[in-house]
């Protein structure tokens, strides 16, 4: 199925039943599930996230578009963040089997519709535009709302869609396309917005003018300091070049960026600099971030939005921030995310934090998220619950059947029905030997000194993690797959793509197995002694799962057209884990009597 994302920024974030009506019309579209709400007093704004397939994302987006426009007059808008119009800017993330393509297409379908029936200016940005001033949403939002009339009269700004006149009710909207973007706020506790400005023009990638004199404290910084005919300064150091392109190889060299981009950033024409301010990098690529204060919250915030989180990842610039606000004299007490955020770029963070207290990654993936949660602080102005803001969790955490009892797991397998059965219990005897491997692993790390080996005890953590997971949802495939073979069975159609399902959930079962029991030469090595028994106990669960899907595969094999290939295959695994099983089982009795 495919899946978009839109995240459209409306600016009313006070008048509740305003915001109701918006969601309640983008709710009333087959298909779409809203994912978040989030509404700001002091910026006046509010986010709202939603998924659907690209048809119904179309027309959700546009209803949500319309009953905002009707609803909210910027007339009398006020707010701390930056607007252009009633509802400010419309972006389409591609999640799941879309391309950045398909969503342009819909970008365009959208923006032609409000240009057409809802008569205001449209301009589309990001992957979307269709200029390269346009890519930056910062660009198109320049003198914001109420510099619009001008800049509509300027040529180079006609709209991409729509007419190409003010609309004072409604402004203009920016429409586009987008990678994931994690939208970050992090707490000062202070209420001056010059402490959040100034960190914010360090961390973000268009950095700020350099200045003479020493940085702290900041607001003592001497003059501008700004090229001369003869005399081009780097702003990271005290280099002075006798040409422009002496200093562009310094730049290049010494301090790793692209001065000419740097430049550009600023709207500083190459031909033209002299007189121009020396302009300083910020420390992240794909990080924006400004400076303001929250009433609310009774304090100030960098706000930041990361535009690429594999580029830069949130923890990162956490850390960042708190080291400059410390040089500044203050504190950070915590941080929001606006919107939701990416499962990957939580767990990620989750894992640094882990490391930082010298802790495995073999815990459960709600435990490295919580882990996240508490390290940046994200519950200090409201809620965090996972499910609700956290997307793309795996089915992990979203599974009815997997997350029933254990009594009603094991009463369920006793009934007089053939599902769940076999290989529902070998998958989830795989899961326990991952679970235990893990146990064991994780109450080792403190007594492992060396380096090389530490980092070879994260790797393989971590992978145990994953595999525990991966082979408890197997519980739940396999029984989905025998149903599905049994119901192709009844219906007499698709009846050998069914039992190719009910043939991989096994096979894939047995590889996982393999690769599970490979992990405990290390875990026999550097475990403690005193858990050898539970090693053991993996190792019998591992065999019981092997030889659990084996004979799953076996038994379904039988009127398989594509059988001997198969075959070829399990029985040149069963070979391979019988010789590391009677292995690692013999050893595990040695040291038993011992």
């Amino acid at each position: 199925m495919k899946i978009v994302e839109c995240v459209p920024n409306f600016s009313e974030g006070r008048n509740k039943k305003v915001i109701e009506e918006i969601v309640e019309v983008i709710k009333s579209v087959e298909n779409i599930e809203v994912l978040d709400v989030y509404s700001g007093y002091e910026t006046n704004r509010t986010v709202i996230t939603f998924i659907g397939p690209p048809e119904n994302i179309k027309e959700a987006a546009f209803l949500g578009i319309k009953k905002g426009i009707e609803l909210i007059d910027m007339r009398k808008h006020k707010g701390a963040h930056p607007r252009i119009g009633a509802v400010d800017v419309v972006p389409f993330v591609p999640l799941k089997n879309v391309s950045y393509e398909e969503c342009i297409e819909i970008a365009n379908e959208v923006a032609k519709k409000v240009g057409d029936e809802l008569k205001i200016p449209v301009y589309l940005y990001g992957k979307a535009a269709k200029l390269p001033e346009r890519k930056e949403l910062s660009k198109i939002r320049e003198g914001e709302y109420e510099g619009l009339p001008l800049k509509l009269k300027d040529e180079r700004w006609k709209p991409d869609y729509g007419p190409c006149e003010f609309n004072p009710k409604a402004g203009a909207i920016v429409i586009g396309v987008r990678d994931i973007l994690i939208a970050y706020n992090i707490n000062l506790n202070t209420r001056e917005v010059k402490y959040a400005n100034d960190i914010a023009f360090e961390i973000r990638e268009k950095g700020r003018s350099a200045r003479k004199g020493d940085i702290k404290p900041f607001y003592y910084r001497g003059e501008i300091i700004r090229y001369r005919e003869g005399e081009f300064p780097c702003g990271n150091c005290e280099f002075v070049g006798k040409n422009f392109e002496e200093i562009l190889k310094h730049c290049k060299e010494k301090h790793g960026y692209d001065l000419i981009e740097l430049l550009k950033m600023h709207d500083i024409e190459i031909d033209d600099i002299i007189g121009k301010p020396v302009k300083k990098p910020g420390k992240f690529k794909e990080c924006k971030a400004i400076g303001w204060k929250i009433p609310e919250y009774d304090r100030v915030q960098v706000s930041i939005n990361l535009t690429n989180y594999r580029v830069t990842p949130l923890h990162i610039v956490y850390e960042e921030v708190k080291k400059l606000a410390e040089e500044r004299g203050i504190s950070v007490t915590g941080s929001e995310i606006v919107g939701l955020v990416p499962y990957d770029a939580l767990c990620e963070a989750g894992k640094y934090y882990l490391r930082k207290q010298n802790k495995s990654f073999g815990i459960p993936s709600k435990d490295i998220l919580e882990t996240a949660i508490q390290s940046l602080g994200l519950r200090d102005v409201g809620e965090f619950e996972i499910e609700k803001k956290v997307i793309l969790l795996p089915e992990i955490f979203t599974s009815k059947f997997l997350n029933q009892k254990l009594t009603e797991f094991v009463d369920e397998i006793s009934r007089e029905t053939p599902s769940p059965g076999g290989g529902s219990v070998s998958a989830l005897a795989s899961s326990l030997a991952f679970a235990l491997s893990s146990m064991v692993l994780n109450l080792s790390f403190e007594k492992i000194k060396n380096k090389k080996v530490l980092e070879k005890a994260y790797e393989i953590s971590d992978r145990l993690r994953e595999l525990k997971e991966e082979t408890l949802l197997l519980v739940q495939k396999d029984k989905e797959a025998f149903e599905n073979y049994l119901k192709a069975l009844r219906e007499k159609k698709n009846l050998e793509n069914a039992l190719r399902e009910a043939i991989s959930v096994p096979f894939t079962l047995m590889e996982k197995s393999l690769e599970g029991i490979k992990f405990i030469d290390f875990i026999l090595k550097y475990g403690l002694k005193s858990a050898l028994s539970d090693i053991g106990c993996s190792i019998l669960n591992f065999y019981s799962s092997f030889y659990g899907a084996y004979m799953n595969v076996l038994i379904n094999l039988k009127n398989f057209p594509e059988k001997e290939e198969i075959l070829e295959k399990a029985k040149k695994m069963e070979k391979e884990f019988n010789k590391i099983f009677k292995k690692y089982i013999k050893k595990i009795f040695k040291n038993l009597f011992q």
